[in-house]
């Protein structure tokens, strides 16, 4: 994108790597306090909660996220890349972003009676309806949060998330042992964004002020719609199945499906969302420089694919004690599906990296096709699935086309920009290798012992024994990063 503005000064930090690596530390920080604390809520819902009830949040966290996928038409990513000074555009992003809100959630509240009923749940309107007020704060939001990212200002983002967590938490289980069930989740969710949306603009300093410029409107138009297009897909593509399963297989087997997924996100909203709080101004720092940006893509790729890896690994060979020790007997079913979901996050990983890489190189338009390949081969692949296996059919499928198929052509797009596919590889050949050896383990340690608490401690125990010593060698190269 070209702004035809001279650069502002401050937009000229060193683009080495201090910013980035005290960037990724507290992104890092903030991520293991933020999961910890999700986790462990959770634990405690599923106590307090049916499977019936998380059907229905289900339901409407999936009107939530269809129009969030279009909020503020993807221009509010512009303030990272953009070569001037962002602040020119700031007006103009917040206009976009409070109209797109306000508009977007008029849609869903109307419609949130058909939607509802669309999934076999009907007493789910009441929850769309107020969860979707989420909407309205996230286009308040978007402009600050988006120049926090640039600034590599991940302590506000530490700060505004903990907000977020204990507000949120409290609420969420407080309600919930009163006996609200579904609307207790809801509720939790929009006082804690509330209040954490006015830490935002405290500490960021940067509070919605509208404006509008036609120039500016038609750049940040024409770079954000694609990205919204693919927004919606990506939407499309993680959604998908929790319709198929609410519709073939009812809000039970969707309660056990959600939580199933909760647990195969780990490696996605733990490991993945560390790098992508910094990957895309990272990328758009070295995106003129060819050498550079495989360089970082590199580095990026090995960052994730450590902890990635095996982790995906124990997820999907231990899922049915994961859960049953985690959550209780009562939820034992959703392990059929964490098995092969384990296989879905470790791509979705890697395919978060790709999209990160060529949104900084511009390739929007791009992106958007691809998550429209992967959305139409769901479309196909998951009624099947649920017809002949149930959720673990759906989990089965969704990975299946997310291994074989687009994992492979993000590889390919992503190599046409001049990567080397050997640098890649190079990059995870030796988390790969270690990931190997722990599968072995883990087979071998299944044959052994009956699926409870002991077979989880001992297999994650030997797990981190047999993988430490793949790894090490790379402390270096890591601590290098950024």
């Amino acid at each position: 994108m070209t702004a035809g503005t001279e650069a502002d000064p401050a937009e000229q930090a060193p683009s080495g790597r201090a910013p980035i690596r005290k960037a990724l530390s507290l992104s890092a920080l903030n991520t293991v306090i933020g999961k910890l604390g999700t986790f462990l809520t959770g634990v405690v819902l599923a106590r307090l909660l049916t499977p019936e009830d998380f059907g229905v949040y289900a339901v409407a966290l999936v009107a939530l996220t269809a129009v969030l996928a279009l909020n503020e038409l993807g221009v509010s990513l512009a303030l990272v890349r953009w070569p001037g000074d962002p602040m020119r555009i700031a007006p103009t992003v917040t206009t976009i972003s409070l109209v797109s809100s306000g508009l977007m959630y008029l849609a869903c509240f109307f419609g949130a009676p058909l939607f509802a009923s669309a999934l076999e749940a009907p007493e789910a309107t009441g929850v769309i309806r107020l969860l979707c007020v989420l909407v309205l704060i996230d286009g308040l939001t978007a402009t600050p949060e988006q120049l926090v990212n640039r600034q590599f200002r991940q302590g506000v983002r530490l700060l505004v998330d903990l907000a977020n967590l204990v507000i949120t938490t409290g609420v969420t289980v407080g309600l919930a042992a009163a006996g609200h069930g579904p609307w207790s989740l809801a509720w939790g969710q929009l006082v804690g964004n509330v209040l954490s949306a006015l830490v935002l603009f405290r500490l960021a300093g940067v509070w919605p002020r509208p404006g509008f410029d036609r120039r500016y409107a038609l750049q940040l138009l024409r770079f954000g719609l694609p990205l919204a297009g693919a927004s919606l897909l990506v939407f499309g593509m993680l959604n998908i199945d929790y319709v198929v399963t609410g519709r073939v297989l009812g809000a039970a087997a969707l309660g056990l499906y959600l939580q199933a997924f909760n647990l195969a996100s780990w490696p996605v909203n733990v490991f993945s969302l560390v790098v992508r709080r910094v990957s895309l101004a990272a990328f758009a720092r070295v995106q003129e420089d060819p050498a550079q940006r495989q360089a970082t893509l590199g580095r990026m790729a090995m960052l994730l694919a450590v902890p990635t890896l095996p982790a995906c690994v124990v997820l999907g060979l231990l899922a049915l004690p994961l859960v049953t020790t985690v959550y209780g007997q009562p939820w034992a079913g959703s392990a059929a599906a964490l098995q092969f979901l384990a296989i879905l996050a470790a791509v979705r990983v890697f395919g978060e990296l790709y999209y990160d890489f060529l949104v900084a190189l511009g390739k929007s338009r791009t992106t958007m096709w691809l998550q429209g390949g992967w959305l139409l081969a769901l479309g196909a692949a998951l009624p099947v699935g649920a017809l002949l296996g149930g959720i673990q059919g759906v989990a089965l499928a969704h990975a299946g086309v997310a291994l074989l198929l687009v994992l492979p052509v993000y590889t390919l797009v992503v190599t046409r920009t001049g990567i080397s596919v050997r640098v890649l590889a190079v990059s995870i050949a030796r988390p790969a290798s270690g990931a190997l050896a722990v599968a072995a383990v883990l087979v071998v340690l299944r044959f052994l012992l009956e699926p409870s608490w002991v077979l989880l401690v001992a297999g994650l125990g030997l797990s981190a024994l047999v993988y430490l010593p793949f790894v090490w060698p790379l402390r270096k190269k890591l601590r290098e990063f950024g």
